[in-house]
């Protein structure tokens, strides 16, 4: 009976210890909140003060604290590190809020993130600023972008929409109020047409007006067109369709100014027109031409194109421009409009110089990583702004056929929009589902 015991004991231990193994690899989530997470919580307790005086974040105590210390407390006066405010866990890591002493700043803690990641054993350190002196350290305790899972709480509303997961286990939004207009770069299977699929699926769902601009001829979009208020496939219905939008903003501004306002969000909602959503598959194909004579349309295009990313902000009509480059080499204008891109998300590239093209000026600390991304995990990017601050962030896996469908199910909240009519695309009617056979087919005979 006791050699039984014993074999039981050991069998279930040995079995244990295969679940925590295959949990690791298969379900890291459980195995982080299993073990990961109890583990990491308790060497970053125990470890949390001498840490922080090796990696240099603490500073010298204010000078009534020191008194107090030797004189009443009858001890040796310390370096003060920042104070544990709050310590969290969630699925994917761990979030500590900090309250920062006199003398530090977010940057020194950003600065020391990798040495802080080795000293704790996680994945990696995220430092994000919640508020004047209160700093929050994200740690991540697995590669949350090996496999994406989106957030439950992650869904489109206002004009946010959920596109993709950052490293640090948290959504990356796209938010047109805040970055109207945005500029994404990817090299041929780097995850571009995806990102610009999970984009599609989630404006779908707002009652926006979205407008395609696929000179592929229409490859990429068509499958969108139940959604989608104009499409155009070639560059001289682009030249059409952007003037039209041009002339539309013309008309909200005159809008604007008959209300007396400077924003279309200030307008009563009964009164606010609808925003519309520019998405631009290959820009590229904009700018070149092929014979002098295509000289004038391209002008029209550029021209176009500057000032809808200069003033349409304001009117609710925002651009979403792909490809995979854009510099100065495509022509006059090419520089001028990139710069009115404040969003900036750039794919797996050929050369580190199309990286410089689209982080450069506002992250230059985003290039190398972004020269980096390996060809093996498609989706992965790097997304920054114009305030300096940069991710990185993959996209899910999101079929092709999801997408249309989800285009199918809210085609109905395409608003009416009589200046688009002449660019609405021709929406085929369902096939009907071939039904079986009642009976089984016999062959005639003679």
């Amino acid at each position: 009976m006791t050699n039984l015991s014993v074999w039981l004991e050991a069998t279930g231990a040995v079995a244990g210890a295969g679940g925590l193994g295959y949990a690791k690899v298969r379900a890291p989530r459980v195995y982080w909140s299993l073990v990961g997470m109890p583990v990491t919580w308790g060497r970053f307790v125990l470890s949390y003060r001498s840490t922080m005086d090796v990696c240099g974040l603490t500073v010298q105590p204010s000078g009534l604290r020191a008194f107090m210390t030797r004189n009443v407390a009858r001890r040796e006066v310390q370096p003060v590190p920042p104070k544990i405010r709050r310590v969290r866990g969630t699925s994917t890591g761990l979030r500590v809020t900090l309250r920062l002493p006199a003398g530090l700043e977010p940057a020194d803690l950003i600065a020391t993130s990798e040495r802080l990641r080795h000293a704790w054993g996680v994945y990696s350190v995220t430092v994000a600023e919640t508020k004047p002196g209160y700093v929050e350290l994200r740690m991540t305790g697995y590669d949350v972008l090996r496999r994406v899972r989106m957030p439950r709480k992650a869904r489109p509303r206002d004009m946010v929409v959920p596109v993709a997961l950052r490293e640090d286990g948290t959504a990356f939004e796209r938010d047109y109020r805040k970055a109207p207009m945005a500029l994404t770069l990817g090299a041929n299977h780097s995850g571009k047409s995806m990102y610009q699929r999970n984009l599609i699926k989630g404006l779908a769902q707002l009652p926006v007006a979205l407008v395609g601009i696929d000179c592929k001829r229409g490859v990429e979009q068509t499958a969108y067109v139940p959604r989608l208020s104009a499409l155009a496939t070639t560059p001289d219905e682009s030249a059409s369709l952007l003037a039209v939008l041009v002339a539309e903003m013309e008309d909200r501004f005159d809008q604007l100014r008959q209300h007396g306002v400077s924003d279309m969000w200030e307008l009563p909602a009964e009164l606010r027109p609808v925003p519309v959503v520019v998405l631009v598959d290959e820009v590229a194909e904009l700018f070149l031409i092929s014979a002098k004579k295509d000289e004038e349309r391209r002008e029209r295009i550029v021209t176009a194109l500057i000032r809808l990313a200069q003033m349409a902000r304001s009117v609710g009509i925002y651009l979403e421009i792909c490809g995979q480059r854009f510099g100065s080499d495509l022509g006059k204008g090419a520089t001028m409009l990139r710069a009115q891109l404040t969003g900036r998300v750039v794919h797996r590239v050929n050369d580190k110089q199309t990286a410089e093209m689209g982080l450069n000026d506002v992250a230059p600390d985003a290039v190398p990583v972004a020269s980096l991304i390996p060809m093996e995990r498609p989706g992965t990017a790097v997304a920054a702004d114009s305030s300096g601050g940069w991710s990185k962030i993959r996209t899910p896996d999101t079929p092709r056929d999801e997408v249309a469908a989800i285009c199918r199910e809210f085609a109905h909240l395409v608003p009416d929009f009589p200046a688009l009519k002449p660019f609405r695309p021709y929406v085929p009617a369902a096939m009907p589902a071939v039904s079986p056979p009642l009976g089984k087919a016999r062959p005639v005979t003679s």
